[in-house]
């Protein structure tokens, strides 16, 4: 999370779940970001990254800069791991 503060960066989680489902998520696990929930499915669908079939939303990390451009996408195992949007984050507010 510090690096991300230090790149001038705001995270959002977003989840097709419920939000009472992501309140006890983000509980168990110390989320201190927003967990936003997409119950409609409808930005999960803009975004390209919904399982119409399965009804979930596969995991993918967009990086998006203050202009509202994606300058970053990470999906799947990438997208656990922090590091990738950190590094685009810091080149970005170079």
């Amino acid at each position: 999370m510090a690096k991300f503060q230090e790149a001038d960066t705001q995270i959002l989680g977003i989840s097709v779940d419920s939000p009472p489902a992501l309140a006890k998520f983000a509980k168990e696990i110390g989320v201190s970001f927003p967990l936003l929930s997409d119950l409609s499915h409808k930005v999960s669908k803009e975004y390209g990254v919904l399982d119409e079939t399965r009804g979930f939303a596969r995991r993918t990390t967009f990086v998006v800069d203050k202009h509202g451009k994606i300058r970053g996408i990470e999906q799947g195992q990438a997208a656990l791991d922090p590091a990738g949007a950190q590094k685009t984050c810091a080149l970005i507010n170079k």
